[in-house]
């Protein structure tokens, strides 16, 4: 990934919270038929491997099987909040006119060698974390035990596990750091009249540089 020093984020906990924050990421496999890409809930191990371990799991019938069963390298796209900027929210504008828009993101890159698992005892929890995890904002969180076990078990036989323990990865934070003081302020302000989290990234980032 293109990680201009100002963007780059380096920090395992601020990128694990990210892929924690957005689960659902890309996974994309090089294999004998091309390149392909899935979304795929992901669940994040810090203590499962040196730099955390993914887990998930996706449909037995998945054609993206293939490619992770050969056990070539797999890739793993984090997309955090986005958000356009508009010149418009830039002191600079008004003094010398020379700005131009831009688009402010955070995103995480993980590679790793992916490992399928078929122990039902396995997915049961798998599934089970990835629900319990998912649940936790819903006021009456379901449970995977709430469906009949019969049904439960039916559902395993259709689907995989998959483990990638990160290898390498790589954060990229753009939230405006390559701007001036007052036009990051403004960049905040412009986002914060919508409440977009955009705003707070900056704000967040803003912040550490300012100590």
């Amino acid at each position: 990934m293109y990680q201009p020093p100002a963007f780059r984020e380096d920090r395992l906990d601020v990128l694990h919270g990210l892929m924690r924050a957005h689960p659902l990421a890309m996974l994309v496999t090089a294999g004998e038929g091309g390149l392909m890409a899935n979304l795929i809930p992901f669940l994040i191990d810090p203590a499962g491997a040196e730099k955390g371990l993914l887990r998930a799991h996706l449909a037995r019938a998945n054609n993206q099987l293939a490619a992770l069963r050969a056990g070539s390298e797999a890739m793993v796209l984090f997309q955090g909040p986005n958000a356009y900027v508009t010149p418009n929210w830039y002191a600079t504008k008004a003094e010398t006119h020379k700005v131009v828009p831009t688009w402010n993101y955070a995103t995480v890159h993980a590679w790793g060698t992916p490992r399928i698992l078929e122990s039902t005892d396995w997915l049961r929890q798998q599934v089970g974390e990835l629900t319990d995890e998912s649940e936790k904002t819903q006021a009456h969180a379901w449970r995977v035990d709430d469906a009949p076990e019969p049904f439960v078990a039916a559902q395993m036989k259709g689907i995989v596990g998959l483990e990638i323990p990160i290898a390498r990865i790589e954060g990229k934070w753009k939230v405006s750091q390559n701007r001036p003081a007052a036009d990051r302020e403004g960049v905040i302000e412009g986002l914060g009249q919508s409440r977009h989290p955009m705003g707070e990234l900056v704000a967040e980032r803003y912040r550490e540089t300012s100590e």
